[in-house]
């Protein structure tokens, strides 16, 4: 099994370009042999909290329907983060597109202080993906400041647990601690995507990671900058390999 974290480094307010970004991305990382590929928070806009209203996707958008179409022909289960307006609630969410399947969209439970104002807190769905021999959770950011998250993921024998995030310098220390711990205390592999670059005007941290079920970090980004954390399971061993395109 090969998955993989991007560290993208998002266009402000240019949706077009961002999805250039991803079609590269998602190529380059089923050139490698990935399975699977995450995105960071709200990865198809950036991190645009007041501009959500006027930036928003909506169920089954044609602006994605290329990613669709990569994720037939290369065999790759896209998650790409976005705005995403359901009925008449916006939220921040997750495409998930797996191959030969139906679009799925997974919503941000648990809002950092200030999105309120823009989004609605999403549901707990108990949403799964099955690949391989792994059952694994999504999170997006502040979904992971809350131990009940991880904890309901590990009730649903959950084996990798996948966190979307956009952190600042100030932020990633507390989100790897609390990331590493999951993974030991839940016995589950831990593996985090986060933006490489600006976005909302704040730099992010960067420092995407892959963790084992016993804690043990198997490779990350030491910074910032774009490109791909790859990480293969061996029998029962995992491996990385970072892609550095920027």
């Amino acid at each position: 099994m090969i998955i993989a974290a991007t560290q993208t480094i998002p266009k402000k307010q240019n949706t077009q370009e961002n999805l250039e970004d991803h079609y590269r991305l998602v190529n380059l990382a089923a050139d490698h042999g990935v399975q699977l590929i995450v995105f960071p928070e709200m990865s198809l806009t950036g991190y645009e909290r007041e501009k959500a209203s006027e930036l928003y996707f909506i169920e089954n958008d044609s602006r994605l329907d290329k990613l669709r179409n990569l994720a037939n022909t290369r065999k790759i289960t896209i998650l790409a983060g976005a705005p995403i307006l359901l009925e008449s609630d916006l939220y921040i969410g997750m495409f998930i597109l797996e191959p030969q399947k139906a679009e799925r969209i997974y919503t941000k439970q648990y809002l950092h202080d200030g999105e309120e104002i823009s989004f609605t807190p999403g549901r707990n769905h108990g949403l799964l993906i099955n690949l391989d021999d792994e059952i694994i959770s999504v999170a997006i950011c502040a979904d992971i400041t809350n131990p009940a998250h991880p904890a309901r993921a590990s009730a649903l024998d959950t084996t990798l647990y996948i966190a979307s995030i956009f952190y600042t310098p100030n932020g990633i220390s507390k989100g790897i601690s609390d990331l590493q711990t999951y993974a030991t205390v839940f016995n589950m592999n831990v593996l985090m995507s986060n933006f490489g670059g600006t976005s909302y005007g704040m730099e992010s941290a960067g420092k995407s990671t892959f963790w084992n079920n016993d804690g043990t970090v198997v490779g990350g980004f030491e910074g910032t900058g774009e490109g791909l954390l790859i990480v293969e399971k061996e029998n029962k061993s995992w491996k990385s390999t970072i892609l550095k395109t920027s």
